[in-house]
């Protein structure tokens, strides 16, 4: 299509109010300018009290403020995306690309079967023509009973594809869909719906039943599929299992309505114990591989297997960016935000991202696109291939089919030979993990991959649908979030410290305003040391009456002021424009201070003793889908957790504790001594500092002393935590000088 006349598939809107915003900033960083300068004239002369202590304030409030400043690239340019499907259709009709989705799961009990059938079923029944949609189930753990479940959603889908498309059911997942309706009037549904639920029960009582055997009965064996599994010895000593459930170029592979459905693959890739298999990177490049040979769908999506489809169209949305005639050449991927349908109404555990999602994406999208975050992504196929980004480049969608399946090849042919992409050994002497496909080495390898796409040149585009596209599952324990932060840490801080860092191999390849929003994810591991620093010390100085910021009657008083009050007032007044609330508000604020106190604290340490050869590789942790019901309860009621053992409960409790010490010392001090007056002029603001930590950590003093549930904190580490508490308040005030 030429240009005249061009109307574009989607267009770009920059936020309101960023002049104000800047001004806003401009005046915050006056404040931190002041603060810096008041630290540097007023330190302490050689043998005062306070002087290592005052230096160590220098260091966390230069770190603050450098921080605060990298934080600036997320809200600096925000810019909001809109799609024209109705112009995608009217200008191409069914003359679109083939679309490769990836599911990833890795353990039948941490990621339930039907749960990630329920995620391919609605990904399977989006709005998109079915001969040009393939769905492969990547299974890492090489489980029988997920691909029964897999078989069994494969039967199911020949009456839920065309009763999602006949009544434009949404969303497309059935349990979610179910469960919407569940509460409504069963006279407004359609009668088909008594059919849809009679078969989805069905299919749920056998899985399940099958998982509480913990094995399958011969009947359900006799289906060609499970003579693979005759040479498998274990989840990580097999060879590669690879079905082809539905074969979408089967004339016979039709559903109810005789229409035809999308390709459905069950693949687990061959695992030995001599060869390392990389986690979701390897399990994903053995994907892209295989399905290059079955389908070899020009875009490919990836979405975790909790994550299941929300907005049939967002398929549709996704291609207004790659098939925009002027600009979609530029674009690598397409990234929709995490959402997860499980929050409570004030997120107890500050799982939904709610500020990332809704405002710092924005603002990395201004500056050439956001971060790749392992799910709910669309990209091309080629970019994940390595593809360097040139602007000889020209949209260029058609329907490939492999050369190999230009004959009339049988799907077992098709199954053998496809097998051998996903072999242990297939990698060797190759760029696969490299140069081709996602990276290896790193935690968060998604983040690593998108920042090198991004790096040959390529843009990204942030999408946040009014519909959300993907839901997902929330943590719905304090451990889960602290162990989900502590591996996101580790590994954005293990990316900075490697040859991929964007402080240096981004360095003229992507934005600066870019660089700056990498590196802001990159240090959140470092934030620990001032953070921690800010929590313990200026506390323990209260029991000995040092002040160590300015008087209330000194004008250094007040940029102080200033700065906390505005941020804190700026941080609550986006949370609420997000569409939180105000408790929810302040949940985030206590979950920030549990993650840079323990999460980030952890990874922090762990990255340094392994550079310095202390330390092996960390471990890929799956993040559970699923709680015990007297757990899951209390999630409900937003009533914390502690009720799992973790040495990071530890930490926690220990400087919750240290603050309560230092609180009750000081206050049993001024009343005694009578000496309030003289804490509110010398001390005010260290007073604040220390009251608002143990205001913010209630809910761990209510499970260390008054809690008598299972999710209290165990008594050990009860115990433990107040014997370092009581000891370093009573050393400190004892010993120090």
């Amino acid at each position: 299509m030429g240009n005249d006349g061009y109307l574009p598939l989607f267009e770009t809107k920059r936020a309101n109010g960023r002049t104000l915003y800047r001004v806003f900033a401009g005046s915050i960083f006056v404040g931190i300018c002041l603060i810096w300068s008041y630290r540097v004239s007023h330190v302490p002369r050689d043998g005062e009290d306070g002087r290592l202590v005052w230096i160590g304030l220098v260091a966390a409030e230069l770190w603050f403020g450098f921080y605060w400043f990298l934080t600036q690239a997320h809200r600096w340019n925000l810019v909001y995306r809109q799609t024209f499907k109705d112009r995608l259709s009217h200008r191409y009709g069914n003359e679109l690309p083939g679309v490769d989705i990836f599911v990833c799961t890795a353990d039948p009990v941490i990621e339930p079967p039907m749960m990630v059938i329920n995620t391919v079923l609605s990904v399977m029944a989006y709005d998109y023509p079915p001969e040009k949609l393939s769905v492969y189930l990547s299974d890492d753990a090489g489980s029988q009973l997920t691909f029964y479940a897999l078989l069994e959603a494969s039967q199911f889908a020949k009456y839920w594809i065309p009763f999602c498309k006949k009544f434009n059911v949404e969303p497309r997942s059935p349990a979610a869909y179910l469960d919407s309706i569940s509460i409504s009037d069963d006279s407004k549904q359609p009668k088909e719906l008594a059919t849809i639920k009679k078969l989805y029960e069905d299919m749920k009582n056998q899985v399940e039943n099958v998982a509480k055997l913990g094995r399958l009965p011969e009947v359900h064996l006799r289906h060609k599929g499970f003579s693979e599994w005759d040479s498998y010895s274990s989840r990580h000593d097999h060879d590669t299992i690879l079905q082809i459930l539905i074969d979408g170029k089967d004339p016979n592979a039709k559903d109810s309505e005789e229409c035809v459905l999308p390709t459905l693959v069950y693949v687990a890739r061959e695992k030995r114990q001599q060869y390392f298999h990389n986690f979701k990177a390897g399990a994903m490049n053995a994907l892209i591989r295989v399905s290059s040979a079955i389908s070899n769908g020009q875009i490919v999506l990836n979405v975790d297997c909790d994550m299941y489809s929300n907005n049939s169209l967002a398929v549709r949305d996704a291609l207004c960016f790659f098939m925009d005639e002027k600009k979609g050449h530029e674009i690598a991927y397409v990234q929709f935000p995490q959402n997860f349908d499980n929050i409570t109404k004030n997120e107890l555990y500050s799982s939904s991202l709610r500020v990332i999602s809704q405002v710092e994406f924005h603002g990395l999208d201004g500056y050439g696109g956001p971060l790749y975050i392992g799910t709910g992504c669309f990209h091309r196929r080629d970019t994940l291939c390595g593809r360097q980004f040139s602007r000889e480049i020209h949209n260029e969608f058609k329907i490939d089919i492999p050369r190999d399946r230009e004959r009339e090849e049988t799907t077992a042919v098709l199954e053998e030979k496809s097998k051998v992409l996903a072999s242990c050994t297939y990698e060797n002497n190759t760029e696969w993990g490299k140069e081709m496909g996602l990276k290896y080495g790193c935690p968060v390898e998604d983040v690593i991959t998108g920042l090198s796409i991004q790096c040959r040149g390529w843009k990204s585009v942030y999408y946040n649908p009014e519909r959300k596209a993907f839901l997902g599952v929330a943590p719905t324990t304090l451990a889960q979030i602290l162990v989900q932060h502590k591996r996101w840490s580790e590994g954005d801080f293990q990316i900075l410290l490697s040859k991929y860092s964007p402080a240096w191999f981004a360095n003229g390849k992507i934005s600066l305003g870019l660089q700056l929003g990498y590196c802001c994810y990159c240090l959140w591991a470092t934030n620990c040391l001032a953070v921690l620093y800010y929590s313990i010390v200026p506390s323990l100085y209260l029991l000995r009456g040092i002040p160590l910021f300015p008087e209330l009657s000194s004008p250094w008083f007040f940029p102080f002021a200033y700065v906390v009050i505005s941020n804190y007032m700026y941080s609550l007044a986006e949370y609420l424009w997000s569409g939180g609330t105000v408790l929810g508000w302040w949940n985030d604020q206590r979950i920030w201070l549990y993650k840079r106190t323990s999460s980030y604290l952890l990874g922090f340490i762990n990255i340094i003793a392994k550079s310095l050869g202390l330390h092996s590789d960390s471990a890929f942790v799956i993040t559970a889908k699923v709680s015990k019901q007297e757990v899951y309860r209390r999630y409900v009621k937003e009533i914390m957790e502690f009720g799992d053992s973790s040495p990071m409960f530890t930490a926690l409790a220990t400087i919750a504790l240290i603050n309560l010490v230092c609180l009750i010392g000081l206050m049993k001090k001024a009343i005694v001594n009578e000496g309030i007056p003289i804490i509110y002029e010398t001390m005010l603001l260290q007073f604040v500092l220390c009251a608002i930590l143990v205001l913010i950590n209630w809910p761990l003093y209510q499970g260390l002393f008054f809690r008598k549930d299972n999710g209290k904190m165990p008594n050990y580490i009860a115990i433990k935590s107040i014997v370092l508490a009581v000891s370093s308040c009573t050393c400190f005030t004892l010993f120090s000088t």
